[in-house]
């Protein structure tokens, strides 16, 4: 394939063509969307990541990587984060897409 004719996977899959993902590719994305997760709960709440690592049995660093995208949580470190965030998580995994959104609890 000639750079004339390469073009991004976004691109080909808005056109309609199939595309396939590394694992890695994929893992890496997940990471990344609970990391924007939890930092944008996180602010909501005005919360620092050394409070919120309080809050969570964790370290500031720990919180820093999850935010950055660079580790995987287990389920019982996801179930102290909803917990410490004041919210459910909830986390859509699909064949072609994923969300991860924190709804905050009624006060």
């Amino acid at each position: 394939m000639n750079h004339s004719t390469w073009r991004t996977r976004r691109a080909r899959q808005l056109a309609g063509e199939a595309v396939e993902y590394d694992q890695e590719y994929v893992d890496a994305r997940l990471a990344g969307d609970l990391g924007q997760a939890v930092h944008n709960r996180r602010t909501e709440l005005g919360l620092s990541q050394a409070e919120l690592a309080e809050r969570a049995g964790m370290t500031q660093p720990q919180v820093s990587r999850m935010e950055g995208g660079d580790t995987v949580p287990t389920l019982p470190l996801l179930w102290r984060l909803a917990k410490a965030l004041e919210g459910t998580l909830n986390l859509i995994i699909d064949e072609d897409e994923s969300h991860v959104t924190f709804t905050p609890h009624a006060a």
